[in-house]
């Protein structure tokens, strides 16, 4: 997950409106550009967003006539973990782009342990992400106040 990286927060709003929004539709679909409205975004970060959830299992297309998108399973069911791993490929922080100098002992010695603190905190994260479902940030969303 770069430093700038919305990539979870564009998910969760898209998640989050779509549990508001798709129960009050007799279908259920809903458009990315219907969803773009509400995040303020172009369709195409929102299409590419769905492409990512869809391949996760959080959310499915329909072609055709009433063509558009919607929930597969209850927002209850979806965590933030869900989506954090269905968006973000990248580990939460990384290691050296290059390989440190293997000669110099803090260079070849700070890899391994870099990437034990990193696996641990990225796990601890995931943990609490996994606390919080789509359904819980919508029903906290509409309740603050305008």
């Amino acid at each position: 997950m770069g430093a700038n990286s919305s990539r979870m927060t564009v998910a969760t709003h898209t998640l989050t409106w779509m549990a508001y929004v798709c129960p009050r539709r007799p279908d259920g679909i809903v458009t990315s550009e219907q969803i773009a409205d509400s995040v303020n975004t172009n369709p195409v970060v929102i299409r590419r967003t769905l492409g990512h959830l869809r391949d996760a299992g959080l959310v499915e297309s329909r072609r055709g006539a009433g063509a558009g998108w919607r929930l597969t399973r209850p927002p209850q069911d979806i965590t933030l973990r869900d989506v954090y791993l269905a968006v973000e490929p990248d580990p939460l922080l990384a290691l050296h782009a290059g390989t440190p100098n293997q000669k110099c002992p803090v260079g070849i010695g700070i890899p391994p342990v870099l990437r034990d603190t990193y696996d641990r905190a990225e796990e601890s994260m995931k943990r609490e992400l996994a606390r919080v479902t789509i359904a819980d940030v919508l029903r906290e969303t509409i309740a603050t106040p305008s």
